[in-house]
């Protein structure tokens, strides 16, 4: 059994590090995308403050589907190019989004989101699995301290799921 440890820590950057040396523990010899995504987002979505979904779009060579996430019912497929998802994976650029409001083609699956981070999810051999999204009912959650955490997080996922990343 795994138990999400929580602690005092006192700043974002502590946190993250934390968190990824818990994601590493949890994936360490799991094969299935799926479990580890799941897990993945599980650990995320209970581990760190304000937040109201975490989760992932995979990319089928053509839009991005939902997978594994925590949170309320999502969009089911986004095309590359729209939201914030889909420039993250169009792209291949982290999103961090203060306002949601402010974001030119935002999708609004949960109106409950005021701010949201995206990471995207790039192989070694520079295809893409999808996208890492979070989202909070506050407005300018993320930061650049997020960023960095985030994608050091989604750094610990994909050393699982493709190795040679």
């Amino acid at each position: 059994m795994f138990e999400i440890k929580t602690s005092d820590v006192s700043s974002k950057r502590e946190r993250y590090t934390e968190l990824a040396e818990q994601a590493r523990g949890m994936l360490a010899g799991e094969p299935s995308l799926i479990a580890n995504a799941a897990n993945f987002a599980a650990l995320v979505f209970n581990s760190l403050p304000e937040l109201n979904w975490a989760g992932f779009y995979l990319y089928d060579g053509t839009e991005l589907v939902v997978g594994p996430f925590q949170g309320k019912p999502a969009c089911i497929r986004i095309a590359l190019g729209r939201g914030v998802c889909g420039t993250a994976a169009q792209t291949r650029q982290t999103q961090i989004v203060r306002d949601v409001h402010d974001f030119d083609g935002h999708i609004a699956c949960d109106a409950a989101s005021q701010s949201e981070i995206v990471v995207p999810l790039v192989k070694a051999d520079g295809s893409l699995l999808g996208v890492w999204d979070v989202d909070s009912p506050s407005i300018a959650r993320f930061d650049e301290e997020d960023r960095a955490g985030m994608e050091a997080l989604c750094e610990v996922f994909m050393q699982v799921v493709d190795p040679q990343v």
